[in-house]
């Protein structure tokens, strides 16, 4: 499973870089062998440097094999938990979409 971080206008830095694939790779192993991609996608909706209010945006899009593409994406006051919670929310949307295909 291949993880790309696309920063938007978010700083990139090893840190975060690190907690995306540490995040992705917990919440997905299960599913690790079905899924060829995994894109995520950063940005900050006030612009860097400023906060705001789940101004901290994190989308994230499977490719998993023989299913079409699917995308979460989750609002958060940093992006720390906009990761964490768009990890847990791919990770119910593909186990979902894996029982049913059963």
């Amino acid at each position: 499973m291949i993880i790309q971080v696309n920063y938007g206008d978010v700083e990139k830095t090893d840190a975060i870089d690190q907690y995306v694939h540490e995040r992705v790779n917990k919440e997905l192993a299960h599913f690790s062998n079905r899924i060829t991609r995994v894109e995520v996608h950063l940005r900050d909706d006030n612009g860097s440097g400023k906060s705001g209010l789940k101004d901290k945006r994190c989308t994230m899009e499977a490719r998993p094999a023989g299913h079409q593409p699917m995308a979460v994406e989750h609002a958060a006051d940093s992006l720390h938990n906009a990761i964490t919670d768009a990890a847990g929310k791919l990770s119910r949307v593909l186990r979902t979409t894996f029982d049913k295909a059963k």
